[in-house]
């Protein structure tokens, strides 16, 4: 855009520049070859300067003015009287008409533009032969006038598709502009709005769980066994600690660093049941392959969140987790045998719309089935 602005404005320069050089260029030339008298002369440098000046006033000192239709039609309507009492004073101004044909081409459109240039034309053929020529010459004046028309009017209308597809083109470069700036600000926000969830997920998955599991220690812990309760606490709190700090620097949970998801998922589901007391089973199903780090993330997340569900709502004997892969996709069903809830009604709490966004992240799908008295089980299904 940068580049294409500086080429505008130099053309715009050009195309300012031309017509007075074309009047002075002329001027010198008819100063030098012309043979009329000096009272003559004197007319034909005034009726130059008012030139100048016409041209100098209405557009170049002014050039707000250009978008005013009203009084550009009186520029160009004395910019003709101007051309065409100078060209039939002395033929050498016949070439001025390209200041007339460049203010023609950007300030008017359509017919009125090649009515003009037309006009225009005809004054430079009616200068060329020093008025309309005599019996003998006037084929030759038609001729060269259509010529001149035709020529005048066809290069005005390629200049002028050329400025009106330069126009368009610099319009669509600002509107791509904008809406990379758009996109760009909408990304931003979106990654800002994607890293709230993320660590709000995090803390939840993590640091909530470990802090209920802390309570439930210290809350049931009696004099017979308060020393293991209190050394699991602690346990707790230095694994939740290490969590937290995983988190903020959004690396892998440690039960993924040194083992593949079927491990991990032992991993939590053993320490999950040392704390709560609640025998958890794990199944593996099909052939175990590595996938992408925020599946396997997602999905031990999940699983987290689902066993510390089952710690506070379900009141449960048993817990299952199977993890199945499938041809193109992993699921993790956690099913357990407790109280169950009512799908209909609203679930207060954090857990179902975290678990869900973390599925839905990874363009996947979560389920769940449950009823009173009936368990609860919940599928995460993911592109493996």
């Amino acid at each position: 855009m940068a580049a294409l602005d500086r080429w505008e404005r130099r053309l715009a320069f050009v195309a300012n520049v031309i017509p007075y050089f074309v009047l002075t260029v002329t001027t010198v030339l008819y100063s030098i070859f012309t043979e009329q008298s000096a009272q003559d002369r004197w007319i034909t440098y005034g009726v130059v300067a008012f030139g100048y000046g016409w041209m100098a006033w209405w557009f170049t000192l002014h050039p707000a003015w250009r978008d005013r239709a009203g009084l550009m039609a009186v520029f160009i309507g004395g910019m003709l009287a101007f051309y065409a009492v100078l060209a039939m004073r002395e033929h050498w101004f016949g070439a001025v008409s390209y200041a007339v044909y460049i203010y023609a081409s950007e300030l008017l459109r359509g017919r009125w533009m090649f009515l003009v240039v037309a006009l225009t034309a005809g004054l430079a053929t009616l200068s060329l032969f020093g008025g309309y020529p005599p019996e003998g010459q006037s084929s030759a004046f038609w001729l060269l006038l259509l010529v001149f028309v035709v020529l005048a009017c066809a290069f005005t209308f390629i200049g002028h598709v050329t400025t009106e597809q330069a126009r368009r083109r610099k319009e669509l470069l600002e509107e791509n502009e904008g809406l990379h700036a758009q996109l760009l600000v909408q990304a931003h926000e979106a990654g800002v709005q994607d890293e709230r969830h993320r660590l709000a997920g995090e803390i939840h998955d993590t640091l909530a769980q470990g802090l209920t599991g802390i309570i439930t220690q210290l809350s049931a812990a009696s004099e017979s066994d308060w020393e293991r309760r209190v050394s699991v606490a602690a346990d707790l709190a230095r694994a939740n600690l290490a969590e937290a700090r995983r988190s903020v620097h959004a690396l892998r949970p440690p039960a993924l660093d040194s083992a593949a998801l079927p491990e991990a998922l032992d991993e939590v589901a053993s320490g999950w049941s040392a704390v709560y007391g609640v025998p958890v089973s794990v199944t593996l199903t099909g052939e175990v392959r590595v996938m992408h780090p925020e599946v396997e993330v997602a999905l031990l997340r999940m699983a987290q969140e689902a066993l510390a569900n089952v710690a506070k709502h379900a009141g449960a004997s048993r817990v299952g987790l199977t993890l199945s892969y499938m041809e193109d996709v992993v699921t993790l069903d956690v099913r357990d045998d407790g109280v169950g809830f009512d799908l209909k009604r609203p679930t207060p709490g954090f857990g179902l719309p975290a678990m869900r966004h973390r599925v839905h992240r990874l363009s996947g799908a979560l389920f769940v089935e449950s009823e009173p008295g009936g368990g609860t089980a919940i599928s995460a299904r993911v592109p493996a």
